[in-house]
């Protein structure tokens, strides 16, 4: 086969700045999903230095420091991370609204103009990029 499969190939009449303006918000997208692992991140890690808390509290205690043991563990052992919130819940709420919105747009954006097409100008980027009958360089796998 040569050129994009089927499913990476432009319906008939759509004009390159829509393609072009697709990738745009496919490239937005993408950002999106970086930062939402990124958030994920943030989510763990607290998580892991909550309980990396509760764990240091326990050898202080252990160790006889009360005092500071007590004031640990009701001041910070626990705490929200914002207002009401624990980092599970900030995560619920990204997901459930702007990343949902996001994704939810997006796929109408390229169902409404292409078809539900994804990554149209990669694949054309692709075509323009790639060595035609180079080894290394097929348009798609064998």
């Amino acid at each position: 086969m040569t050129g994009p499969a089927p499913a990476h190939r432009r319906p008939e009449g759509v004009n390159d700045a829509t393609v072009e303006a697709l990738g745009k918000l496919s490239e937005a997208l993408e950002v999106v999903e970086n930062a939402r692992g990124h958030l994920y991140e943030f989510h763990r890690m607290s998580g892991m230095a909550d309980l990396t808390l509760g764990e240091a509290v326990g050898q202080l205690r252990d160790c006889g420091h009360e005092e500071l043991a007590d004031r640990l563990q009701t001041e910070l052992v626990g705490l929200n991370v914002i207002e009401g919130r624990w980092t599970f819940q900030i995560v619920e709420e990204y997901d459930d609204g702007y990343y949902s919105t996001f994704r939810r747009l997006e796929a109408q954006a390229r169902d409404s103009l292409v078809d539900g097409k994804r990554h149209l100008f990669e694949a054309e980027m692709k075509e323009d990029r790639r060595t035609h009958g180079r080894p290394g360089h097929e348009a798609v796998p064998g």
